[in-house]
């Protein structure tokens, strides 16, 4: 054999060698993009993939449609600043440092958005932010001040204090889609894009006022509850009932004679006609004229009819209700511009896209707005995902599932590992169908926002199964509520003290301190544990 057909013979089994070493290595998985969508105080009940006979939500449901949906999704802690920061570190409150509204975020401390920068991805974050620290683990932040406003919002990018025009929905979409333009394509990216809607006082869009103004809502069957057998209930402070006239219910002093702006769930040193008086003053003249030509009626209808004793709660709640749903109609639309975004840019297919809420919120059942409280309206949060590239679509899951396992799962899909201190686990065996009997059984709550702060809600910790719920207020009280959630969905029927029942009660309470042994809960955050 000659030497150039020796040489020839060689190549040709090399090709072929690499040829077949190439097939044999599996393909590089692209690390995917993160768009973690979030509002404020979102209850499930508002959202029409989770069954709302009150509003439809297209886009919300598309979501769910296209990926998964959780029914049992809770968060640790039911208040915004807290909740936000489980979020972001994966850490219960009393490890984070955050137990309520009032404290600060320690932004030294890790996060997932640090890590996932450190592993090349670009981070930003949009929107509400609420932590009253700057934003750290983010390449780019534009977050509003406080809790901010409906209309015309001051925000602070990346220092700078900037005035917007215009409904703080649509705006912050605005920027949202502006950084994804402008972004670094060689790089994954990781986006929270927050909404301030629908938390109090709900504003709705101009252009979404007549119709909502015109709807009329089921009332709850708990509307007028009467809080039997549960004294923490019985103690708030965030009843319908007292729901202030001027910045809740859109009212001037002239309709309804001079409000004190106590009580109403609020605190002792909130003047809510002064309040409602300054938010109507940030409305620009076009902005004020439709506004008044929409809520003028309203106002002259009072005057001439003013409902009283249980009309008024009815009237009330159909007024809070309108204005709740105006503002939740506007996130979907724009979460609709996003996912339409993503579609056009060819990003939807390799996009983790999350919705979900910063807690639940009562509307209207046991005769509340807000949250706190360990009962289901709150205590659950919406959770819907999407991953085209990784998760079937048209799943729905009934695993208990917390805002702690956010950060552990973001990091499973970028490869990167999580640090040991964090408390979640990554949700992507849920979906990928390997969780056997290895995901959890029941979830701890805890609640610390008493007796400082809004609404009059106690301390209180908590288990919750499968089936069961027992509750433990404290600080100056020493209450156990145990509820059926099979057979009392409505969390009206206190059975702590049924003979029946104490068999459960001892099991969930074991069960109570087994997790508080687990998430490294310290002693002194309760009173005796002791029946």
């Amino acid at each position: 054999m000659s030497l150039t057909r020796l040489l020839c013979l060689l190549f040709l089994v090399a090709a072929v060698a690499c040829q077949n070493t190439a097939e044999e290595e599996p393909p590089k998985t692209e690390r995917p993009n993160i768009l973690f969508i979030m509002t404020d105080d979102h209850a499930r009940k508002a959202i029409s993939s989770y069954g709302s006979d009150l509003i439809e939500t297209p886009n919300i449901d598309r979501i769910a449609q296209e990926g998964i949906r959780f029914t049992n999704s809770f968060v640790t802690n039911s208040i915004c600043a807290p909740s936000r920061a489980v979020l972001l570190t994966g850490k219960y409150s009393h490890l984070n440092g955050l137990r309520d509204n009032r404290d600060h975020f320690d932004g030294t401390q890790m996060n997932f958005a640090k890590l996932l920068q450190q592993a090349g991805y670009a981070t930003s974050v949009i929107g509400k932010w609420h932590l009253k620290t700057q934003p750290t683990g983010f390449d780019y932040w534009d977050v509003l001040i406080g809790q901010g406003n409906y209309y015309n919002p001051r925000m602070v990018r990346m220092g700078d204090t900037m005035t917007h025009t215009g409904y703080t929905t649509e705006i912050i979409t605005d920027i949202a889609l502006d950084v994804l333009e402008k972004r670094d394509t060689t790089k994954p990216f990781c986006m929270l894009y927050h909404h301030k809607a629908p938390h109090r006082n709900w504003m709705p869009n101009l252009k979404d006022l007549p119709e909502f103004l015109q709807k009329e809502y089921p009332l709850p069957p708990t509307l007028f509850d009467d809080y039997a057998g549960r004294e923490a209930a019985a103690a708030q402070d965030m009843e319908i009932a007292d729901m202030y006239m001027s910045s809740d219910m859109k009212l001037l002093p002239e309709d309804y004679g001079e409000e004190t702006g106590t009580g109403g769930g609020g605190a002792s040193n909130f003047r809510a006609p002064r309040n409602w008086d300054n938010l109507r003053k940030l409305l620009t003249p076009e902005q004020r004229k439709v506004w008044d030509e929409n809520y003028d009626p309203i106002r002259k209808a009072f005057r001439e009819n003013p409902p009283t004793g249980r009309d008024l709660v009815i009237w009330k709640y159909q007024r809070y209700m309108q204005d709740y749903m105006g503002s939740v109609a506007s996130v979907d639309e724009n979460i609709g511009r996003v996912l339409e975004y993503l579609d056009e840019q060819g990003l939807a297919e390799n996009t983790i896209v999350v919705y979900t809420s910063d807690q639940g919120f009562y509307l209207g059942e046991h005769g509340w707005y807000d949250k706190r409280f360990m009962y289901e309206e709150s205590f659950s949060m919406p959770l819907v995902m999407r991953y085209p590239a990784g998760v079937q679509g048209g799943q729905v899951s009934d695993e208990l599932v917390l805002n702690l396992d956010f950060a552990p799962t973001f990091l499973d899909y970028a490869g990167v590992e999580a640090p040991k201190d964090m408390q979640g686990a990554s949700m992507r065996p849920i979906w990928e169908g390997d969780t056997g009997d290895s995901w959890r059984k029941s979830v701890y709550y805890h609640y610390y926002e008493y007796p400082h702060g809004w609404h009059n809600v106690k301390r209180h910790e908590g288990v919750r199964d499968d089936r069961y719920k027992l509750i433990h207020f404290y600080h100056d009280i020493d209450d156990w509520e145990l509820y059926d959630l099979a057979t009392d969905s409505l969390e009206v029927n206190n059975l702590a003290d049924d003979p029946a029942h104490q068999a459960t009660k001892e099991r969930l309470q074991k069960e109570l301190m087994r997790l508080r042994e687990f998430y490294q809960v310290p002693e002194n955050d309760t009173s005796d544990m002791a029946n």
